[in-house]
């Protein structure tokens, strides 16, 4: 039994096979997921587990080298775009239209929905490297 840290096979299991440049996406409850993507789904109430309690934890998991949010996150969600700032102050920060972001998440090796219900609350983590 895994003794420290995120205790999901299902996540663990994609963060062992990402490589560098990977995708993996953090997903709100209402963003649509291609049916191709591994969906990891955790919602269990709305609000539960909310998108910065997974941020939080993943990020102590991955290497992550860069990270995209959709650019209607800097009008509708200040707070999430404060505490992902915060989270990931050295990562460099790119912003791309919704409708865009939807389609990246085409390419992303797993998409993990929370509960969260605040709008835009949706993170794409491109995988680094540890050397």
């Amino acid at each position: 039994m895994k003794k420290v840290g995120m205790i999901n096979s299902e996540i663990i299991s994609v963060l062992a096979r990402m490589g560098h440049t990977d995708t993996i996406v953090i997903a709100d409850c209402g963003l649509p997921i291609p049916d191709q993507v591994k969906r990891i789904d955790l919602a269990i109430d709305i609000g539960k587990p909310s998108f910065l309690e997974l941020l939080t934890v993943l990020s102590k998991e991955m290497e992550i080298e860069k990270i995209t949010m959709a650019t209607e996150i800097q009008q509708q969600n200040m707070f999430i775009l404060q505490e992902i700032e915060s989270l990931l102050p050295i990562q460099p920060k790119a912003f791309i239209p919704h409708e865009q972001f939807k389609l990246a998440c085409h390419q992303a090796k797993a998409v993990i929905r929370t509960g969260e219900n605040t709008p835009y609350a949706n993170i794409i983590l491109h995988a680094g490297v540890i050397f």
